[in-house]
């Protein structure tokens, strides 16, 4: 059997295990201040809502983010030349599904990797590597709010799940206008 992709999930590891810890500290203070007992159960809660939300994001559930991938992918109208920007695009799925769907464009995808997420540009190329796309891609760590391209330099770009992160820009449509800034003119 050939390596598999890992393109992470967009509910983080990070937030069950904080969620999972409050609960059991609330529950052990529970056992001295009978009163703890309520945010034991709110961060229970919330500990089996994201545990619900992963695995109906991941592949062994409802695979929610392929469902975002291929609908991102069927709603571009783009001709497939020339070449194209995945902003945000943390282990590189859409990045790579892009390069898979237009076999004739050079693919750049861009994330703020960093310790806080469980992303990287390793992942991305490693994924890239194992679609077969990786002659055709790159992957380059960039500020969404912030892109160090020319005007114009892409024929289109896609995003999913990353403006809203942006943590540098208080006014979410400058980070659209930025991405707007680097599409050529009259593309998507």
């Amino acid at each position: 059997m050939g390596e598999k992709t890992e393109y992470g999930n967009w509910v983080s590891k990070r937030i069950i295990y904080l969620s999972g810890f409050a609960g059991f500290v609330f529950l052990v203070l529970g056992l001295i201040f009978w009163v703890s007992i309520i945010p034991a159960v709110l961060f229970t809660l919330i500990l089996a809502y994201f545990l619900y939300v992963r695995y109906q994001f991941s592949p062994q559930g409802g695979n929610i983010q392929e469902h975002v991938w291929m609908l991102v992918l069927a709603n571009l109208d783009w001709n497939g030349e020339g070449r194209a920007l995945d902003i945000g695009c943390g282990n590189g799925a859409l990045t790579i599904k892009l390069a898979q769907k237009y076999t004739k464009a050079q693919i750049l995808g861009v994330d703020y990797w960093g310790k806080k997420w469980e992303y990287s540009k390793k992942a991305c190329e490693r994924n890239a590597v194992i679609e077969g796309v990786s002659g055709r891609v790159a992957f380059q760590k960039a500020n969404a709010a912030a892109l160090p391209f020319d005007d114009g330099y892409f024929d289109a770009a896609v995003s999913k799940f990353v403006f809203h992160m942006v943590g540098n820009s208080k006014d979410k449509r400058e980070v659209i206008r930025e991405a707007l800034r680097v599409v050529k003119k009259g593309c998507k």
